[in-house]
């Protein structure tokens, strides 16, 4: 499967200025970003995926179709509205927000497509139903409308469409019915048009009896029981139409930080109204007429290149809740459990005798866990510091850090409010912290703090001890078993040192320079990794050896973009492993030949950051929190630490990137047109999957 972006314009480079900044060099943000969406899709579409993991990959491409309109369509949109200049790609917004309505609108087609044709005949065949209206025989009409009655008419609140009664504010992202009537209601008022709004109380997946369907596992779409009995909240009057459909809104939650002088305070009030903020997509069933469109499209203020027309559910995404009902292990990925460490239940003498790293999810999340739960009550333990960007619902972290500051230590939690969606949990359990006498810490005023980090400082002997935990994810036990990620931790000095700076930095207490060991944005980060690509450029004009490889999610910051250019140009061949977007151009002859650009999709989310400089024999590895965009590396708080310990160096690049270089059957490539390719074994090849291969010393 291919996902081509639209003609890209042919490469002329400059008579005059730097060739290096053409347009025609960057990929666009937004469509690179809108084109992951079609690798997960076709994950969903092998064969050799289990049935339900299939399920679970379209849902997820329809998820990050939902964020990816939430956040990024809605920039878009933005800088059309003030007028604000093209990007490095050179496309104006317009031309962006056309390009995304049709590349989307395949991807929708193939979502439905695939549902419709494949995967739900497929799960029904394994005896997984997911039955619609047609479907329904007497038995199941009898039972879904005394269900109707008894579970979901009492909680609707149909509205009709008059001068008194003006069209309703609609929820993002929620289940709507618009009806379409005829006759007069008791007040004699004639009915044209109705709302009925489906409250999130409502399941949006029905599980029938086994007596009444006669199957296990059938499943019916609250949207197909409302279509189907929604005459029976307009009695008297003739439905001669109800048509479902969703709205996205603009949900990027955005707070003058400069002006606010209670970030908590504000960033309430603007959660309170995310779920109303301008609407960005309208997805109507597919047999809505046009003059229903109209109406919609105009009240929600919406152009045509906004809708998208659905041939199914408008909230497929919710179909996963099958995946958790469903206890069919035969039909998911075989089950695993990660590695444990040994020592691990005294954390600090393990890490006191040497560096532990720790591959999540193949290595377990527990060490970090124990490591924390031990602080906690360890009498010698004096202070605990972390910060926190997304955690667990029911927290371990937080309960420990709670204990900690109970236990009279004292602990600082960096707390991230603005992480995306994650924004109401992270108030609460800041809350739940400053009750207990954690010192909550909000980061830096116009600067995310990302990075990953925990700090115990421990008394040993007549010397304070200081022990790290750094990675490239988050402390959240859940992700670390279904996304890649590394941990590091450790007792090195210097590294101890360079933290401690840190979270003085981020209490507004340190300079913004004098580490020894870590990379850190917003201050140095940026600029030695053009340092160091630069390096590599130089050692390969003398002739040496240059060589760059990096694993990221997203690439896009140009000024990083045009240092692998230059790099490449002068000979230094370049592995990069991007999962996500990606507006560098591979293979651009003269430009980009010697960069390779490639994208694994597979069973976990690849999450981990590598970057691996070369260095004429004497290498430098570092993992990190950062991915090369412009936001992590210069308007967040990132952190990159080095693998010292030589064996753990080489684990790195063994597991995180020759493994994935050598991967042939989860690996896209990017070829220099912006398409991705899907890779297969060659002939004679041995197939091989990074993540397989990983799982497979578990």
């Amino acid at each position: 499967m291919s996902s081509p972006h639209p003609a890209l314009p042919k490469i002329e480079t400059p008579s005059s200025g730097d060739p290096l900044r053409d347009p025609a060099l960057y990929l666009n943000r937004e469509l690179s970003q809108l084109d992951f969406n079609f690798r997960v899709l076709a994950q969903a579409q092998d064969p050799q995926v289990p049935l339900l993991e299939r399920l679970r990959f379209l849902c997820i491409s329809c998820t990050n179709l939902d964020e990816f309109f939430e956040i990024r369509a809605a920039t878009v949109r933005h800088a059309q509205a003030f007028g604000l200049p093209p990007g490095p790609d050179g496309l104006p917004p317009a031309t962006i927000l056309a390009r995304i309505h049709d590349r989307a609108a395949q991807l929708v087609e193939a979502q439905y497509r695939f549902w419709n044709e494949t995967l739900r005949p497929a799960l029904a065949e394994a005896g997984v139903r997911v039955l619609g209206r047609a479907q329904w025989n007497a038995r199941h009409k009898r039972w879904l409308r005394a269900y109707f009655r008894k579970e979901i008419m009492p909680v609707l609140s149909p509205l009709g469409l008059d001068p008194s009664h003006p069209f309703p504010k609609i929820l993002n992202k929620s289940l709507n019915i618009v009806v379409v009537l005829k006759g007069k209601d008791a007040f004699g008022r004639s009915g044209h048009h109705a709302i009925v709004r489906a409250p999130r109380s409502l399941p949006r997946i029905i599980h029938l009896p086994r007596r009444v369907s006669g199957g296990e596992h059938d499943f019916v779409l609250l949207s197909s029981v409302l279509s189907h009995f929604v005459d029976e909240l307009f009695p008297g009057m003739e439905v001669r139409g109800a048509y479902q459909f969703r709205v996205t809104r603009d949900s990027e939650v955005v707070v003058d930080e400069e002006e606010v002088e209670n970030l908590a305070l504000a960033l309430r009030d603007e959660l309170a109204a995310r779920g109303y903020r301008p609407a960005v997509r309208l997805e109507i069933g597919r047999d809505a007429p046009k003059p229903i469109v109209r109406m919609l499209l105009q009240n929600f203020e919406l152009s045509e290149n906004a809708v998208y027309a659905i041939d199914g559910p408008v909230n497929l995404n919710r179909v996963i809740q099958v995946y958790d009902l469903v206890e069919r292990p035969e039909l998911k990925y075989p089950a695993f459990t990660p590695r444990a460490l040994r020592g691990g239940d005294a954390m600090f003498e393990r890490v006191g005798g040497g560096d532990v790293l720790l591959h999540h999810p193949f290595d377990s999340f527990a060490p970090v866990l124990e490591l924390l739960r031990q602080a906690a009550v360890d009498p010698d333990v004096l202070a605990i510091k972390q910060t926190l960007y997304r955690t667990a619902k029911d927290s371990v972290i937080v309960d420990s850090l709670v204990q900690a500051a109970r236990n009279g230590k004292d602990v600082t939690a960096v707390v991230e409010l603005r992480a995306r969606f994650d924004e109401e949990a992270n108030l609460a359990f800041a809350d739940r912290l400053q009750e207990a006498g954690v010192q909550v810490v909000y980061g830096v005023v116009g600067y995310k703090t990302h990075g990953k980090m925990l700090l115990i400082v421990r008394r040993e002997g007549r010397k304070l001890r200081r022990y790290v935990h750094l990675g490239t994810g988050n402390y959240h036990s859940g992700t670390a078993r279904t996304y890649t990620d590394f941990g590091l931790v450790t007792a090195d000095p210097d590294i101890g040192d360079d933290v401690h700076m840190l979270f003085q930095q981020l209490s507004g207490m340190a300079p913004s320079a004098g580490f020894k060991r870590i990379l850190q944005s917003p201050f140095t980060l940026h600029a030695a990794l053009l340092r160091k690509i630069e390096r590599e450029a130089k050692l390969a004009e003398a002739g040496k050896r240059g060589r760059i490889i990096a694993k990221v999610n997203a690439l896009n910051e140009p000024q990083v973009i045009r240092a692998l250019y230059a790099a490449s140009q002068a000979g230094v061949r370049i592995d990069l492993i991007v999962r996500g977007a990606c507006t560098l151009r591979p293979g651009v002859p003269g430009v980009s030949e010697n960069i390779r650009v490639r994208s694994i999709v597979g069973r976990f989310l690849e999450h981990s950051r590598v970057y691996w400089f070369g260095n004429d024999g004497k290498p430098e590895i570092f993992c990190a929190s950062a991915d090369w965009l412009e936001r992590n590396l210069l308007h967040r708080v990132e952190v990159a630490f080095p693998i010292l310990d030589p064996d753990l160096a080489r684990r790195v690049f063994d597991e995180a990137l020759q493994n994935y270089l050598d991967d042939n059957c989860n690996a896209w490539t990017l070829d220099a047109d912006g398409s991705y390719r899907q890779l297969s074994p060659g002939p004679g090849e041995e197939p091989h999957s990074a993540q397989a291969a990983l799982l497979a010393k578990v």
